[in-house]
């Protein structure tokens, strides 16, 4: 009689922690990596358009004050320029990421992250780079 209610306290146990929450997937993971990437600079898209608007102001001021072919001039509208390339970017990614799995199957959807990563990762820089350019510009 003992060794049947072990056997049954046992066998429950096994059964419970078998059916139980695991953590989370690989894939689970990689999609918060890339969504934390994605969340990193995203506070900074306001930012963007206030410094680009900045920067060609900068270049209006400087039109009238000199010959419109300026270095300086080139080096504010090349920053405008990258500052709503850089938003632009941001944006683009954003409409094409699919936040859902669908009916992939966990290699396709692996796949289908890792490359997002690289996408997410490439528009994390590219921001960050025109934000420095611009703190450079724009003291």
């Amino acid at each position: 009689m003992k060794r049947t209610i072990l056997f049954l306290i046992l066998s429950s146990f096994f059964v419970i922690n078998a059916c139980g929450p695991k953590g989370p997937s690989e894939n689970e993971l990689l999609r918060e990596e890339v969504i934390a990437v994605h969340d990193e600079v995203m506070p900074e898209m306001g930012k963007l358009k206030s410094l680009e608007r900045q920067a060609l102001e900068k270049v209006d001021e400087l039109a009238d004050q000199t010959p419109t072919d300026s270095t300086k001039i080139q080096e504010f509208k090349a920053l405008a320029y990258d500052l709503n390339h850089a938003h632009e970017a941001m944006f683009a990614w954003m409409r094409q990421y699919e936040p859902k799995d669908g009916d992939q199957s966990p290699e396709e959807l692996k796949k289908y992250l890792d490359e997002q990563m690289v996408l997410v990762s490439e528009v994390n820089e590219e921001m960050k780079e025109a934000l420095a350019k611009a703190d450079d510009l724009l003291k």
